[in-house]
């Protein structure tokens, strides 16, 4: 199989030399990489002619839009016949396209999905987001269950899809909503008949560069789209989607009560301590299973705010806010 990896980039080139260091160390080298800057003022031009010589590169250039459009925009010039979606803040393990290959000829399907995992050198707020996007107890928890229960939806730091696949789905959706458009993909993927599979072991080092503001927000917008597409999508909903509400709303009620019963932060001390346990055995480093807490906190409430005003705009004052998913410009 011949794979063509599809990277977008808004404004990061030292990502971009990372991860094609990474991938010039492959030890299966069937692939091809597209690098699709969509308007960047800081671009990559240079980093991708730097591993020129050690990997086969497209280098496009075009107008700032949305991460789905540069995506579809690259996938037109792949020459693959997989393709293959990483985020640009990815580091690609040495073994990755030896075990998806592996993988696809054992089981074949026409799209795939990875996990995504922190790497030794990773900065300790770093580990600490990578473990409160990832944790059994925050929605990364929430996401394996639903993965267990129900058919597997790639996200697009880490997928593949057959060209076949791709083209008859149309490509990602170019709709106003990110994130969220790789969810929609993978509904798309699956209502048209194709299967999917999640490879274990075809991990991706993700290095997401957020403060504790940018991934408030980030993950804010999560719990938005991911109230949103359920409304598009209703066979997709789980119940266990308000649990970070609840979490959200439970913190707060608690929090409250403390002023007149000290004991009403036990259980938000019981959780806390559940997580710097979990995370100092997983990391085992004191100040990453401390910030663990902090981010842990951070993400389920954040998701649980932004599903919670989502369903407040969309059940009871009625906007329109889905619309948005509609509209498919291929």
């Amino acid at each position: 199989m011949f794979f063509s990896v599809i990277v977008p980039v808004f404004n990061r080139p030292g990502e971009v030399e990372e991860l094609l260091l990474s991938l010039s160390k492959q030890t299966q080298k069937k692939f091809e990489i597209v690098i699709v800057e969509d308007g960047s003022t800081e671009k990559c031009d240079k980093v991708a002619e730097k591993y020129s010589d050690k990997l086969k590169i497209k280098y496009l250039y075009k107008k700032n839009e949305k991460p789905a459009i540069a995506r579809n925009y690259g996938s037109k010039q792949a020459e693959g016949d997989y393709l293959v979606f990483f985020d640009s803040d990815c580091i690609i393990p040495p073994e990755y396209f030896e075990i998806v290959n592996s993988a696809l000829k054992k089981k074949y399907t026409d799209a795939y999905g990875g996990p995504d995992a922190a790497s030794p050198d990773f900065s300790n707020l770093q580990k600490a987001i990578n473990y409160s996007m990832t944790s059994f107890f925050t929605t990364g928890g929430i996401r394996g269950s639903s993965e267990k229960l129900d058919k597997f939806y790639p996200r697009s730091f880490n997928m593949g899809i057959s060209e076949k696949a791709f083209k008859t789905t149309g490509g990602f959706p170019e709709t106003k909503m990110h994130p969220g458009e790789d969810m929609i993909f993978s509904i798309e993927i699956l209502k048209h008949g194709f299967n999917t599979q999640r490879i274990e072991k075809a991990f991706v080092y993700h290095k997401r560069r957020n403060t504790l503001k940018t991934f408030f927000k980030q993950v804010f917008n999560f719990g938005k789209t991911r109230l949103i597409i359920s409304k598009i999508y209703p066979e997709t909903f789980k119940i266990f989607f308000y649990a970070p509400s609840f979490f959200t709303i439970g913190t707060l009620l608690l929090l409250i009560s403390a002023f007149f019963c000290i004991y009403s932060l036990i259980p938000i001390l019981l959780f806390a301590t559940i997580i710097f346990s979990d995370s100092l055995i997983k990391n085992k480093n004191i100040l990453a299973a401390l910030l663990a807490v902090i981010t842990s906190f951070y993400q389920l409430i954040a998701y649980g705010t932004g599903f919670i005003i989502s369903f407040l705009r969309v059940n009871i004052l009625k906007k329109d806010e889905y619309n948005v998913l509609t509209k498919k410009n291929h």
